[in-house]
């Protein structure tokens, strides 16, 4: 239900033409915010957000490189990837030699249109396959993009889903990409699905949590700017949603800080799910984490992938609606899930009954966790909580320490809590 709910809004957003600013980015966020309540906010151009200032808004209405032959070469109508992003209006006749420094191909995937841009430096061009562009011949090319670069504003977006603490976690995606599938647009989605999720919780949860739809790295930068005291004093920890759509293997960045109770959570998480994962180190320059775990916000924030950014067919015409599936989508969906149902039991406890093993039979224990897993390991999880709970481990640690199933700990501290053999003692670090 979750895959196909994320592949029909996919579909639905993936003909739009984002770019960091413009027309297609609202589109977007008209689209979903017939799913889930958004707020949205305009950064106007110009406006100064630390070292960076945020650029003029950019429109695409229409672009054609038409052949001497009078047939269409490049049609923005078509693949609005054939437009560099953030080209300038041109009109004009160009020989092939003075277009060709205006033409972009990528001879590593000759059969693919590239993805590229020139946010911060005017320019204007075309993206090509490239056997495409090694098969033009000469004479004149007529050459006409419709665009505009005017002062205008980045247009960002978030949801907030308060719970019974204000320390808040959060998820974000890039909404600048146009039309690519698995980067970018399956961040989208699942942001969208995760927050409805959510809300339908009802705030039976214990954090707060913020989904966040900002253009990539302004759009992030702008983001922290507007609202950094409160980042720095409410944020718990973070994920970048990005590249999870394809039917490849889970790939987990670590945070910056390497060790943090998230990267304990989803480590075990990902050991205890059954499928192939890897797990990476912190590195640069990846997406928005930079940003987020710069030095003056050291944020912990990790990115949960299947293909890490740089796949095969990354920022190209390859990543398309084909390219991603509801399957991968919902399981992806599944494994976050996962997350944060072990984010939210994921406690310090205290042993109530800390003098030798209660009676376990006394407390009903065998026949309340008997029905569902193999006793053996029922008794193994609840002995090792009860002897690691002293006020000083959190449910991860734990884990950790014993190798067992977080999920199954966490379920276990709930039923050793109700018995009153156990109590919360604190929050983790």
């Amino acid at each position: 239900m979750h895959g196909d709910n994320m592949y029909k809004l996919l579909r639905e957003l993936f003909p739009f033409c984002r770019s960091i600013t413009g027309g297609g980015v609202r589109e977007t966020f008209k689209t979903i915010a017939r799913q889930i309540p958004l707020e949205v906010t305009e950064i106007p151009s110009g406006t100064e957000c630390f070292d960076w200032t945020v650029p003029p808004e950019w429109n695409a209405r229409a672009a054609t490189l038409t052949g001497p032959d009078g047939k269409l070469v490049a049609d923005f109508a078509a693949n609005n990837l054939h437009l560099l992003g953030y080209s300038e209006p041109v009109e004009g006749e160009f020989t092939l030699e003075e277009l060709r420094p205006h033409l972009y191909s990528d001879p590593r995937r000759p059969d693919h249109i590239p993805y590229l841009t020139s946010y911060y430096k005017r320019r204007w061009g075309f993206c090509l396959r490239h056997r495409q562009l090694e098969n033009l011949k000469a004479g004149v090319y007529k050459v006409k993009i419709d665009t505009t670069l005017a002062p205008g504003s980045l247009t960002m977006a978030e949801c907030f889903v308060p719970g019974r603490t204000d320390k808040e976690i959060f998820f974000s995606c890039y909404t600048c990409h146009p039309s690519m599938a698995n980067d970018s647009l399956s961040g989208v989605v699942l942001n969208v699905e995760l927050c409805k999720h959510l809300l339908a919780r009802g705030g039976d949860h214990h954090y707060s949590y913020r989904f966040l739809f900002v253009p990539e790295t302004i759009g992030a930068i702008a983001y922290l700017h507007r609202n950094q005291q409160r980042v720095l004093d409410k944020t718990y920890a973070g994920m970048v949603l990005t590249c999870l759509g394809d039917p490849g293997d889970f790939h987990y960045k670590k945070t910056r800080q390497g060790d943090h109770q998230l990267d304990k959570i989803v480590e075990n998480v990902l050991k205890h799910s059954g499928k192939p994962h890897e797990l990476i180190d912190f590195f640069l320059p990846g997406s928005d984490e930079r940003q987020y775990s710069s030095p003056g916000f050291d944020l912990a924030v990790g990115s949960l992938m299947r293909s890490v950014y740089g796949f095969e067919l990354y920022h190209s015409s390859g990543d398309g609606l084909e390219f991603v599936t509801a399957d991968a989508l919902g399981g992806t969906f599944a494994m976050y899930a996962d997350v944060i149902t072990a984010l939210e039991g994921n406690f310090r406890h205290r042993n109530l009954k800390p003098f030798c093993e209660p009676f376990l039979s006394k407390y009903g224990l065998y026949q309340t966790l008997g029905a569902q897993r193999d006793l053996d390991s029922q008794i193994k999880n609840i002995l090792n909580v009860l002897n690691y709970s002293d006020g000083t481990r959190t449910l991860a640690e734990i884990a950790e320490r014993t190798k067992l199933n977080l999920l199954e700990l966490v379920e276990v501290a709930k039923i050793l809590v109700d018995k009153g053999l156990l109590e919360r003692s604190g929050e983790p670090d």
